[in-house]
């Protein structure tokens, strides 16, 4: 119903003024529209639909869903949608300073008040999709947005291309996601559930404190039985200047216990570790009500069948 009351028959020109191309891919375009009403910038994708495979097509109706289904300041809008004959246009909140990647390359890695503020934001992004039923499942820094050019620091969750809605009768079984973020249990097919997200940030946080990722190899088998096996370290001199609490932090994160049950998994890997480290985080947290929601919820994970 949601979603309905944002789907639009019309031409959305009659709306949005387009201005310059800001990227163009295989099936979609993204153009900066100007919203003739207000005046405010917005991101204009517009996807051709003779391009869109079944699959395709069924991927993009998902993302849709997901993305109107939340509404937080660290995940980027989708303020609406066209629905036309030959394209599908998504009218998505402007971020123009950049990726968190980006940033990661020009500073080498973050301070450690700059990687907790950046975690704090993406741990306020994902307990909100949580709370809503989302499993973003393509955690990365690619897909984590600076709002505005530095010294802007508000970062905005994107991309829920591969993102799925959780059901609490069942686990989600497709093997999707980025190499190097990917979770032990998406590896092993046997069932997983939203831990799969905790796992990705705890990757990301790896890498904003010493600029270099906790898994890597050239070959991907190599790197995949890597992270089932869940081997890495904080090698020296890059990591002696990183307090004990971050260390800890990251360590609960990447918990792998691929083969262990769901339930295991979600005790293990939950997000009650991160209220574990509150002097960590508070100072950054502006919603309490996400972070605490982030605790293992047992109507939602213990009622899931076991691998």
């Amino acid at each position: 119903e949601v979603a309905h009351s944002r789907v639009n028959k019309g031409d959305y020109t009659t709306q949005y003024k387009l201005q310059r191309t800001l990227g163009q891919g295989s099936f979609a375009k993204v153009k900066i529209g100007v919203c003739r009403s207000s005046g405010e910038k917005w991101a204009i994708k517009i996807i051709q639909r003779s391009a869109l495979s079944r699959e395709d097509a069924d991927a993009l109706g998902i993302e849709v869903d997901t993305m109107l289904r939340v509404h937080h300041k660290n995940i980027v809008r989708l303020r609406e949608v066209y629905d036309a004959p030959t394209t599908f246009v998504m009218v998505l909140e402007l971020c123009s300073g950049g990726e968190l990647f980006d940033r990661i390359v020009d500073k080498e890695k973050y301070s450690e008040l700059e990687a907790t503020h950046a975690f704090a934001q993406m741990t306020e992004a994902i307990g909100h999709c949580h709370e809503h039923g989302i499993v973003h499942r393509d955690l990365k820094p690619e897909n984590l947005l600076y709002e505005a050019p530095a010294p802007n620091e508000t970062l905005k969750l994107a991309d829920f291309g591969l993102a799925a809605i959780l059901s609490s009768e069942t686990s989600l079984q497709t093997a999707c996601g980025t190499p190097g973020y990917v979770a032990p249990e998406i590896l092993t097919g046997k069932g997983y559930t939203a831990p799969v997200d905790v796992w990705s940030l705890g990757v990301i946080l790896y890498i904003l404190l010493c600029g270099f990722p906790p898994f890597y190899h050239d070959n991907n088998a190599e790197l995949f039985a890597t992270i089932k096996r869940g081997e890495y370290d904080f090698p020296s001199p890059y990591w002696d200047a990183v307090s004990k609490d971050a260390k800890d932090l990251i360590s609960r994160l990447l918990c792998a216990l691929a083969h262990a049950p769901l339930e295991q998994r979600a005790l293990a890997r939950g997000f009650e570790v991160l209220l574990s480290h509150g002097g960590l985080l508070a100072r950054f947290i502006g919603d309490q009500r996400h972070l605490q929601k982030l605790k293992v919820d047992t109507e939602v994970y213990t009622l899931i069948r076991k691998v």
